[in-house]
């Protein structure tokens, strides 16, 4: 058997090619598939069969162009109302190619349609090698149980418990795990760096697989579930039906400054993606930034949604293009141009820039023991926060921040800290687009005070996260 894991860190989403004797499956894969196009082919293989182990919510899939491409039948749920060709899953059934045996469990909870597939290499052994597990189970984590229109929270919580007990935690110790999502998905909350784990390893480490009982499971899942990102439900729509293929969308307009200018004085939003250290110094006002560098399409998602009209600022036409895949990644097409030559192009043109100061963890240390009356603002997430923060910082979410600035003065500075950096400096240009006028971005976050062993108030030193 062939088996490869294909990791897109942007996402946090891992997709899977499994191989054996010329045929390939897919499993759950990304919206770009040239990728698989090319990995079958360098392996010599036909790709025959493409799995779906639930309507994804933050992203679009490539399942339709895939099956287009390769005449592959694809595989779903079978109460997922698929409107495009497919196979209806149902317990029990199972795909038979070469020397491997893929049987599909049925395990509702993250999504009322969800499956899991139990990999058999009959090269290795008869028992069960792996279970690719979507986002019922990840490494360290479950699947968040709010993404139904018609089911509670609580409701689907309950299916999962027994999707989990009942089908998961019935396979053999040494089965290895393989989940759709690692550390950094919105579709869970305390999901592990690790990409592969076991069943064994996760019935003793995963903190939700330890509830004492169904109804400790259900109150752990739902208390204090973080806010469902908008483009959720309209992604899932997408890819109900099918997403058209990347090529066939339109090219991108590259705009001059005044060009540029005039469809931003109209209301389209400016995006600029370049990196924070280039952003911070010299933007054009009001503009919305995303960096490149990080979660990038799980950010544009969360703050743009799928409907909005972008124009585009990067570093280089290279960074449109990528700009323009990785939107498209959650569904995001409305991208009407980008600034032809950038930043400097504007600069050229004697249009208005602003910016942004940015200090380093130590400056703030120094100013905050000076007395300086800064609205300290962290915008990492909430068990972010109860793990460490520092000691008169506001507690702002970044998904959540447009909607929870009541109470701040907008003529007073504005520090803005994450775990990184990556984060705050997104907040940094959402506070001047509210009409702050004194922002700062701390440069390094809650990473930088720590490793500068300066006091922490709460639990201890915050996870990694960007």
């Amino acid at each position: 058997m062939e088996f490869q894991q294909f990791y897109l860190t942007c996402l946090a989403h891992a997709s899977y090619l499994i191989g054996s004797e010329g045929v390939a499956v897919i499993v759950d894969p990304q919206r770009d598939v040239e990728l698989y196009l090319e990995e079958a082919a360098r392996r010599d293989l036909r790709i025959q069969h493409i799995i779906e182990t639930h309507l994804h919510a933050d992203f679009v899939s490539g399942h339709a162009e895939l099956a287009q491409r390769t005449g592959a039948t694809i595989h779903v749920g079978a109460r997922a109302g698929a409107t495009f060709p497919h196979h209806a899953v149902k317990d029990g059934e199972e795909i038979r190619f070469g020397r491997v045996v893929l049987r599909f469990l049925e395990t509702p909870g993250h999504t009322v349609e969800g499956i899991c597939a139990v990999v058999t290499d009959l090269e290795r052994s008869e028992k069960p090698w792996a279970v690719l597990t979507g986002d019922t189970l990840f490494i360290g984590d479950v699947g968040r149980p709010d993404l139904s229109p018609d089911l509670t929270p609580q409701q689907l919580a309950g299916m999962l418990y027994d999707s989990l007990h009942n089908k998961l935690l019935t396979l053999p110790d040494e089965v290895l795990v393989y989940p759709a999502h690692g550390a950094g998905s919105l579709c869970g909350r305390q999901m592990s760096t690790d990409l592969s784990s076991t069943i064994g390893m996760q019935r003793t480490a995963n903190y939700a697989l330890r509830a004492a009982s169904k109804e400790e499971f259900v109150k752990l899942l739902t208390e204090d579930l973080p806010e469902r990102p908008g483009y959720f439900l309209r992604d899932a729509a997408i890819n109900r039906g099918g997403a058209p293929a990347l090529a066939d969308l339109p090219p991108l307009a590259a705009l001059s400054p005044a060009e540029f200018e005039t469809r931003s004085a109209a209301g389209v939003l400016v995006l600029d993606t370049r990196p924070a250290a280039k952003y911070l110094p010299a933007h054009i006002p009001g503009s919305l930034h995303i960096g490149l560098g990080g979660q990038f399409a799980s950010w544009a998602g969360a703050l743009v949604g799928v409907d909005a009209r972008l124009l585009l600022v990067a570093e280089d036409p290279a960074g449109v293009e990528e700009a323009r895949v990785r939107l498209a990644r959650v569904g995001i097409e409305k991208i009407e141009g980008w600034l032809e030559g950038g930043i400097l192009a504007w600069e050229k043109a004697g249009k208005p820039l602003a910016g942004s100061a940015e200090i380093t963890a130590e400056e703030l240390s120094e100013r905050m023991r000076a007395g300086e009356k800064l609205q300290l603002v962290d915008v990492r997430r909430q068990g972010e926060w109860d793990n460490g923060h520092i000691a008169g910082a506001l507690l702002k979410p970044l998904d959540r921040l447009e909607k929870n600035l009541e109470g701040m003065d907008r003529g007073r500075t504005v520090a803005v800290q994450c775990q990184g950096g990556y984060r705050s400096a997104i907040a940094a240009s959402l506070f001047e687009r509210a009409g702050f006028t004194k922002i700062i971005n701390v440069a390094g976050g809650f990473a930088a005070w720590t490793s500068a062993k300066l006091p922490v108030e709460g639990g201890g030193v915050a996870p990694t996260c960007r």
